[in-house]
């Protein structure tokens, strides 16, 4: 079983700065993962073709079990907000988180995290960067309990905040939620946290450590694929770890097979 995490930066490519579906189904294909949870996924955004991005990774994938879950209605960096329910955005631009998966789904179960009440600098590249005062913007965590060769597996993809501390916050958040649903567990996603800080916070074991940021010369690992150290017992061993150069975003994807 491969699993495999990737933040799509909306599927743009760096080089010329556009989102090609073809592009990214084809990226997405290069994966040939079993489970795929991507981050900082479009859906009906100009941007980015109008396209729903999850969709086009499952079917680049083959994989006929996806969702797509929106942490914010709007286009993060212009102009958003916070969805009022679960089925808030139709018909309308949305930002959020994709989990993918080749075997059947029992269960979705998602889990909304509220943003830091404070504006953090971040750092903009290019001629008009430097440290810019950002809005946070509200999290999600999506879950599904697979039905696997090796039996029941829950995974989940998120993508924490990027304001110091409030993702420490919001990791532990996210592995109380995990905790209630069945064992073995794993957290994919982009933590914005290094691996250090995701082993200390979490207390869970990562299944693969290598730099994933950024694409060109990664220099740290931001993206993870975490399991529950109680359940390490229950999973196959893993027999390689990849984080391959894609054509599309800013990050690399992180690759882990279990054989």
């Amino acid at each position: 079983m491969r699993l495999a995490t990737f933040n799509l930066l909306h599927g743009r490519s760096l080089t010329d700065g556009l989102v090609d579906p073809a592009r990214l189904a084809a990226a997405v294909t290069a994966l040939d993962a079993d489970v795929l949870a991507l981050q900082e996924v479009d859906r009906d955004q100009s941007r980015s073709g109008n396209h729903d991005l999850t969709a086009i990774a499952a079917q680049a994938l083959g994989a006929t079990e996806h969702r797509f879950a929106a942490a914010v209605v709007g286009t993060p960096g212009e102009a958003f907000r916070p969805l009022t329910h679960d089925g808030d955005g139709h018909g309308e631009p949305c930002y959020g988180v994709g989990l993918i998966s080749r075997h059947p789904v029992s269960s979705w179960h998602v889990t909304r995290l509220r943003p830091a009440p404070v504006r953090s600098p971040v750092y903009a590249p290019g001629p008009r960067g430097g440290l810019i005062l950002l809005h946070d913007e509200p999290r999600v965590v999506l879950a599904a309990v697979l039905d696997t060769p090796h039996g029941p597996l829950t995974v989940a993809a998120t993508h924490l905040s990027f304001v110091p501390g409030w993702n420490i916050r919001q990791l532990r958040q996210a592995v109380r939620v995990l905790r209630a649903l069945p064992a073995p567990r794993i957290l994919l996603g982009d933590l914005n946290l290094p691996t250090w800080a995701t082993r200390l916070v979490s207390r869970w074991h990562p299944l693969g450590r290598r730099p994933t940021y950024p694409a060109g010369q990664p220099r740290v690992q931001l993206d993870h694929i975490l399991a529950d150290r109680q359940d390490l017992h229950r999973l196959p061993p893993v027999t390689a770890v990849q984080t391959p150069l894609a054509t599309i975003s800013d990050h690399r994807p992180l690759l882990v097979d279990l054989g």
